[in-house]
């Protein structure tokens, strides 16, 4: 995606961090090492509801990778990059704890996407993200695209995920794509590239 964009001349003056989850056992892969920003206890079924997948999240794990997260932010911010000029964002995992991490950053982003992804922690939401938190970064826009026959991230679950966030007061731009998987398609790659020139306008 990134390397399109280069070969394109856009977002010239980004830098783009693609960092790499840990090797960490997964349980829904019989405990075997694989990278992994939290342990996945559950699978995605086709019958499994939203709640019930939120009760079984690893706490812990998404506490860390929230705390990585925000050392990045914390990191590119020392360089000199203002926290307005950050956007979080990634796909499945990537996706989930970008939006987490971003609910829960004490910086003011400009943007934060997820793409076939879902809340962590949802019912803890509301305590987690103070009112402190939610003055600081409730104005930064989200951007959501999901398939709707995605068979691992369940459309559903992106909805309710939409809605408990727009429900914490933030704005989310939520998208559906017909007929996609649990993949990306054109489509919703030129829809992140616009919301994105949006969030990062260039200051040549």
């Amino acid at each position: 995606m990134a390397e399109n964009w280069r070969r394109r001349g856009k977002f010239e003056e980004v830098a783009f961090i693609f960092p790499n989850a840990p090797q960490i056992p997964i349980t829904v892969n019989f405990g075997m090492q694989m990278p992994g920003w939290y342990d996945i206890v559950r699978p995605g079924t086709p019958n499994i509801a939203f709640n019930d997948l939120a009760q079984s999240q690893d706490q812990p794990g998404i506490l860390r990778s929230r705390d990585y997260f925000h050392s990045l932010i914390k990191a590119e911010i020392d360089k000199g990059i203002p926290s307005s000029r950050i956007v979080l964002g990634g796909f499945s995992q990537g996706g989930s704890i970008s939006i987490f991490a971003g609910l829960t950053s004490p910086f003011p982003l400009s943007g934060i996407f997820g793409l076939s992804s879902y809340a962590l922690l949802p019912a803890s939401l509301p305590e987690i993200v103070t009112p402190a938190l939610r003055s600081a970064n409730s104005s930064t826009p989200i951007f959501m695209g999901h398939g709707d026959k995605d068979p691992l991230v369940k459309i559903e679950w992106g909805m309710e995920t939409a809605k408990i966030v727009k429900k914490l007061g933030w704005k989310v731009d939520f998208r559906v794509y017909k007929g996609l998987e649990h993949n990306a398609d054109p489509k919703e790659m030129d829809d992140l590239e616009e919301w994105l020139q949006g969030r990062l306008p260039s200051q040549g």
